[in-house]
């Protein structure tokens, strides 16, 4: 009968999307969200506005996992989240004790690793490591402080390089090379040896071809990179992570090719 076809084709089509949909999702901590082909978990959780901490990943980007402050546990793995495909059917755990514990140790030896004083360092209050280990609820250092001597880069007019603060997320790196065009920054170097370079003749800032409108030279979470001449403008207590989380703000960074181009 026309009215069964009818039916059975609804049905078929209900079907269907369905099946469409359950392809197409996954679950962060129970929540069920969508994902689109191509897309990373962080990708997909930042579209969903579920935060996974974070420092060396900024949207727009190719991703690195160099910091891995976003591991996430499937089943019986750790994964880092910004590296790591969507697939269907993922069940995803983000905001667990045990993991923000993890995490917390990594915040804790990026910072013995480098010269992290905070209330020494022009960064304090826009600083990304400082607010992560805010959102852990970082108290103490708890390893013995590192105190790298590395070298300070102050020939450019402009921008200051101090290596002692580096934590080596590569976000320099990418976005002189992918956004910038001009591939000013690289990590040489491995393990404890590593150690961000300047692509210049001499190996300094003031043979480079950097500016100060240039998107590398704000991109870093830390105080490796500063602005010479602008130290102290906002106020201690009026600065981003004084005022919102960095779980409210890393949800509206976003850098692009045009982006940059249309502010020069």
């Amino acid at each position: 009968m026309p009215g069964r076809s009818i039916n059975k084709a609804m049905l078929r089509t209900l079907w269907i999307n369905m099946m469409t949909i359950s392809s197409s999702t996954i679950r962060i901590d129970e929540q069920e969200i969508f994902f689109e082909a191509g897309q990373t978990i962080m990708d997909a959780a930042m579209a969903a506005n579920i935060y996974i901490p974070h420092l060396c990943h900024y949207p727009g980007l190719p991703p690195s996992g160099n910091c891995r402050l976003c591991v996430v546990g499937i089943g019986n793995r750790s994964v880092a989240a910004c590296i790591t495909p969507a697939c269907a059917g993922q069940e995803i755990r983000n905001n667990t004790a045990e993991l923000n514990e993890v995490r917390k140790v990594v915040t804790q030896m990026l910072f013995i690793e480098g010269n992290h004083i905070c209330p020494t360092c022009e960064k304090t209050g826009n600083c990304k490591l400082q607010a992560i280990a805010y959102f852990l609820g970082m108290l103490h250092d708890h390893f013995p402080q590192f105190y790298p001597h590395r070298e300070l880069d102050a020939s450019h007019p402009h921008i200051l390089l101090d290596r002692s603060r580096c934590i080596l997320c590569d976000l320099c790196v990418r976005a002189s090379r992918e956004i910038d065009r001009k591939n000013v920054f690289a990590i040489a170097g491995r393990g404890i040896q590593a150690h961000l370079i300047v692509n210049s003749p001499s190996g300094k800032l003031v043979d480079s071809t950097i500016k100060v409108t240039d998107v590398a030279t704000t991109i870093c979470p830390v105080g490796a990179i500063l602005i010479k001449e602008q130290g102290y403008q906002t106020p201690i207590g009026q600065r981003i992570y004084d005022q919102r989380t960095i779980r409210e703000t890393a949800q509206q960074e976003y850098v692009s090719a045009k982006a940059k181009n249309d502010a020069d």
